[in-house]
């Protein structure tokens, strides 16, 4: 049975989120503890206990993303006895960090400091108001990127996330990015609307962030991944660690090419995903992208027996 294991990114925090795994895995608790001790804070007050605005600041965020998905797959891994085993991992924007600490290519300790810096120097790099991010939903990949450059006149703007067909996120500093929204809107978008972020993640803005950032990948111990990361620059597999390095430096301010990964996976005779951390984004994207996809989502323990029987083979073949 081949597939695919894939963490969401930045956005899919809520606040108590992993409480229920935290009260009743002890594998899952240590994650959380682990995670306290190697930011030298409470990240698990912020997540059980929020305040939500806390929780959505970017340099929480990210590293309370990966902490949680972290326990829930080690809850799977640890309490549970699955023997995880895919053809692929992935992970979207944050979520490729995730997907390296659940593949052994980075400690778990030296993946929460490396997103929480990453936040940080995120949420420095463009003052806010500065920088803005926009959906784009019902124009097709060319007319987008078209779009943004025709305004670079204004200023930054870019495709950041190409997330399922008919489905992209630019980012840029603001002028252009509205701009471009108005010129995405005159061209038939269903939709084009402002995200409420932080900052404009995955554009040139953020190149100080990724240079900031190969720094410390140095600080880290590496390790060669147990399956291949489908990497989010180049939507295609990595398991050398220089090559991963440096998929990571570019993801910081390239466009994160979701569908092609995604596309990448099912090219390779997988179809089934299950995704492992909060919410389903992930989940509903990749039903976008292939309507033949057979998708898990897990992030509460009602969902653990089904992706269980999953895991172990349960009702489903090779297919």
């Amino acid at each position: 049975m081949k597939y695919a294991v894939v963490f969401p990114g930045q956005g899919a925090q809520e606040v108590g989120m992993g409480k229920d795994f935290f009260d009743h895995y002890a594998a899952s608790r240590a994650v959380f503890e682990r995670s306290d001790d190697a930011l030298g804070f409470s990240l698990s007050r912020i997540i059980f206990s929020g305040p939500d605005d806390e929780l959505k600041k970017t340099e929480y965020a990210q590293p309370a993303i990966l902490a949680m998905s972290m326990a829930v797959f080690r809850c799977l891994e640890e309490e549970k006895g699955v023997g995880f085993s895919p053809e692929f991992v992935a992970g979207h924007s944050l979520g490729e960090y995730t997907a390296l600490v659940a593949s052994e290519a980075l400690s778990l300790e030296d993946g929460l400091r490396l997103v929480h810096l990453r936040g940080k120097l995120m949420q420095e790099a463009v003052p806010l108001g500065v920088g803005s991010m926009a959906a784009v939903i019902g124009l097709d990949r060319e007319s987008v990127i078209s779009i943004c450059e025709s305004v670079s006149d204004l200023g930054v703007c870019q495709a950041a996330n190409f997330n399922a067909p008919g489905q992209i996120v630019i980012s840029g500093e603001k002028g252009a990015v509205d701009k471009a929204l108005s010129l995405c809107k005159d061209a038939g978008a269903k939709r084009a609307l402002p995200l409420k972020v932080s900052a404009p993640f995955h554009s040139r803005l953020m190149r100080p962030v990724a240079d900031r950032l190969r720094e410390s990948f140095a600080q880290c111990e590496w390790k060669r991944p147990k399956w291949p990361l489908v990497a989010n620059v180049s939507a295609q597999e990595e398991t050398d660690v220089g090559s991963i390095q440096e998929a990571l430096f570019l993801q910081t301010f390239m466009p994160v090419l979701w569908s092609g990964s995604v596309e990448f996976i099912i090219s390779r005779g997988v179809r089934h995903f299950v995704e492992i951390g909060p919410g389903s984004v992930l989940t509903g994207l990749i039903k976008r992208i292939s309507s033949d996809a057979n998708c898990f989502s897990l992030f509460d323990v009602d969902g653990l027996d089904e992706v269980i029987d999953f895991l172990r083979g349960g009702q489903y073949d090779e297919s």
